[in-house]
């Protein structure tokens, strides 16, 4: 494994900064960094050890159709904004991770408007890769999933590897602590693996992971040498088990995280900015708490996406601003947040901080203990240490065993037998536990 050592203790608080401060949509006046700062105490609290924060740079629409990779989105502020962000966050010991959309770039950036004014004569002629010609003739190129706003790179191209290791490591010395790798999944690997020790050189410290949504994530890691890549398998399982009483399906899929984990840590989320948000994907609100507590029980590296821990509701639609629902713009400060959503605050303060009290959890392997469709009970397990937990989606009590179990950490429920093989936890309808071992 190839990731810093300061990101065994990483939680991440994700942030899609051109929706958080109101800049899109309906657009900015610039500054607007300042509004993350002034919620940087929040994430603190929270129990988060870093932000995660969408695309800052120069673009057209809502920020991964970017058209100049080193300047700051005007509608967000610029260098100096940047810079007492970084600071801020610095200061209370936050790590800062950016955005970097590397596979395509948006119609106005100034390497493809050279190409559209200038043809094969442009100097960046071959950063694009020309694609079938339309009804009139006109060139083409080559486009993100067909979505003619967004031109993909050429990635075979020496010079285009050039300008992504410049742009990363201009970044990286202006205080950045690493990137994620947006739809690394459609760049070839080997362009990363071109790329990244380029910016090694100068970062070794720098965390690299990959947006990578389905395939095999072990190999794409060893190819393409980034440090981890976004876990959408264990995404999946997590809400679609809890709506289905199905916990089958679950166990299956940290058995699979468990053989990623040999190979690298996966970046592990419940919700995201590309995604419905998780209290809407998830149909029984009284499950969202197991949810999380698989998020913060399991090895990775968890992030949370800013609003999840306040019962934000959304739903992703496939359509043109589809994604607005999901990310919707905060209040100035957290003060301005309604009161139904602060229980589920501290419930994330509570779990987050099990699992900052546990670092080991980090490469923590699970092992099924007990399995049926509507009840599930797995050991974390690493370096001498074990935490159980226990979970159930039925409509009535349930016992589960929980050999060995100590002591109810986390959750309502009662422990019988502690300590001993015979140990048993009787969890209430729709109930959960997290259990010293």
């Amino acid at each position: 494994m190839s990731e810093p050592d300061w990101v065994e203790h990483a939680v991440w608080w994700q942030v899609y900064p051109l929706g958080f401060a109101g800049a899109y949509p309906s657009g900015g006046d610039g500054g607007k960094l300042g509004r993350i700062t002034d919620w940087l105490d929040y994430a603190i609290e929270l129990g988060a050890s870093g932000i995660l924060l969408g695309p800052v740079f120069a673009s057209e629409t809502h920020g991964y159709d970017t058209i100049d990779h080193f300047r700051i989105d005007p509608r967000l502020g610029d260098d100096a904004d940047f810079d007492a962000l970084i600071a801020a966050a610095h200061d209370r010991g936050l790590r800062v991770l950016l955005d970097g959309v590397f596979n395509h770039v948006g119609r106005g950036h100034a390497a493809f408007q050279a190409v559209l004014a200038q043809g094969s004569d442009a100097p960046t002629a071959r950063w694009f890769r020309p694609g079938r010609p339309g009804g009139g003739g006109e060139p083409r190129y080559e486009t993100f999933e067909g979505h003619d706003a967004l031109v993909a790179l050429n990635h075979l191209e020496p010079a285009v590897t050039d300008y992504v290791a410049d742009v990363m490591t201009h970044w990286l010395r202006r205080g950045a602590d690493g990137w994620r790798l947006d739809a690394a999944y459609a760049v070839p690997a080997e362009f990363w693996a071109g790329v990244l020790p380029r910016v090694r050189a100068e970062f070794p410290d720098a965390y690299v992971v990959g947006e990578v949504i389905h395939g095999d994530y072990g190999d794409f890691v060893t190819r393409s040498t980034v440090d981890s890549v976004t876990q959408y398998e264990l995404w999946k399982a997590v809400w679609s088990a809890l709506n289905e009483g199905n916990f089958f399906e679950l166990a299956w899929a940290l058995d699979r995280h468990n053989a990623f984990l040999d190979t690298f840590v996966p970046q592990t989320f419940v919700g995201n900015h590309d995604v419905t948000r998780l209290a809407s994907r998830i149909t029984d609100e009284r499950h969202l708490p197991h949810a999380l507590a698989l998020l913060l029980t399991v090895g990775g590296t968890p992030s949370v996406y800013s609003g999840d821990e306040q019962g934000f509701t959304g739903v992703k639609e496939d359509r043109e601003h589809g994604d607005d629902a999901v990310r919707p713009p905060f209040p100035a400060r957290p003060d301005g947040l309604a009161p139904y959503g602060w229980p589920l605050y501290h419930l994330h303060q509570e779990l987050i901080g099990l699992r900052r009290r546990h670092p080991w959890l980090h490469q923590a392997r699970t092992s099924t203990v007990h399995l049926a469709n509507e009840q599930f009970a797995y050991e974390a397990a690493g370096v001498g240490r074990r935490l159980l937990v226990a979970l159930s989606v039925g409509a009535a009590p349930a016992e589960l065993p929980v050999p060995y179990g100590k002591r109810v950490l986390n959750g309502d429920a009662k422990l019988t037998g502690a300590g001993t093989p015979d140990a048993t936890v009787i969890l209430p309808a729709a109930g959960w536990a997290v259990l010293e071992a």
